[in-house]
């Protein structure tokens, strides 16, 4: 099994999908790299050989931010538009959608379980 920057890759997938599992590294991104790697986007994890596995983890901690350090790039950068006091931060603070969604009907997501609010009695005569 192929383990690259603290991911087990799954070794019965094609390279490209496999490398996908990475944070941070989608398709396109493991395409390039096993382009610049030299190695067949068919070829399965488990057919890499040592030098070829050594060859993509190179590529892959000098050129790209992935996983943790991605991820705390990410929260920092939340992190400094709730700071600011910005439109996107005030939405991140109160939970709510942040890229201009509807929030009337959908938005479960985001705002959790739904939560009952009671409504008017009605008047008895």
């Amino acid at each position: 099994m192929a383990r690259i920057t603290g991911v087990d890759l799954p070794k019965n997938k094609r390279g490209v999908i496999g490398l996908t599992y990475i944070y941070g590294i989608g398709k396109p991104t493991s395409e390039a790299i096993l382009d610049r790697a030299g190695i067949s986007h068919d070829k399965r994890v488990s057919e890499w050989n040592d030098t070829e596995i050594t060859e993509i983890r190179r590529l892959i901690n000098d050129e790209y931010k992935v996983e943790g350090e991605l991820r705390g790039e990410v929260q920092m950068n939340i992190k400094r538009l709730m700071d600011i006091g910005c439109y996107r931060g005030l939405r991140h603070r109160k939970g709510l959608p942040v890229r201009g969604q509807r929030t009337k009907t959908n938005a479960r997501t985001r705002k959790g379980k739904k939560k009952t609010v009671a409504g008017k009695k009605k008047v008895t005569k």
